[in-house]
């Protein structure tokens, strides 16, 4: 786990909520304080969308950061700043797959049971933290290092300056 401080916070905003620099990750959560504190939890409720429409628009048990962006970006536009806001996206399977395969770590994509970026704007300072949960016990602590590489390769990749914290 590492955090990285944004050193560009409006150029990584404006692709957090208005570009796509994130828009195929999974939300797992969001909280917004503005004048109030809007949580939104990222898994698709059972019974929402018919079955033809979950095959159609292959909807997963969490929702796309694409698809909740819009509903986020509202909350923080306007004249004033958010208080704070605080987003926590997860890789979705396809992108495990790829990064378990690409880094030649010793596990299984089903092994893994989530690849996250924890994002955390509070008293006008933006991190991101990266976190990772997996599904068997280890000591071995290549996984950790290698995603913590991979996130920073991906921002460096979309030309988001960051620092180490």
């Amino acid at each position: 786990m590492i955090a990285l401080k944004m050193e560009d916070m409006k150029g990584f905003t404006s692709g957090l909520f208005v570009g796509n620099l994130f828009d195929s990750w999974l939300l797992r959560e969001a909280v917004i304080v503005t004048f109030n504190t809007f949580t939104i939890d990222g898994h698709i409720r059972a019974g929402y969308y018919t079955q033809q429409e979950l095959e159609e628009n292959h909807v997963g048990e969490l929702s796309t950061w694409q698809t909740v962006r819009p509903f986020c970006f509202s909350l923080i536009k306007g004249k004033r700043l958010p208080g704070s806001f605080q987003i926590t996206l997860q890789l979705p399977a396809a992108g495990i797959s790829r990064f378990v395969q690409e880094s030649q770590v010793d596990f299984r994509p089903e092994q893994v049971g989530g690849l996250y970026l924890n994002i955390r704007y509070e008293e006008g300072v933006l991190h991101c933290v990266t976190g990772l949960s997996l599904k068997v016990f280890t000591l071995d602590r290549q996984m950790e290092q290698e995603w913590d590489q991979w996130v920073k390769g991906y921002l460096k990749g979309k030309g988001i300056p960051f620092s180490d914290v």
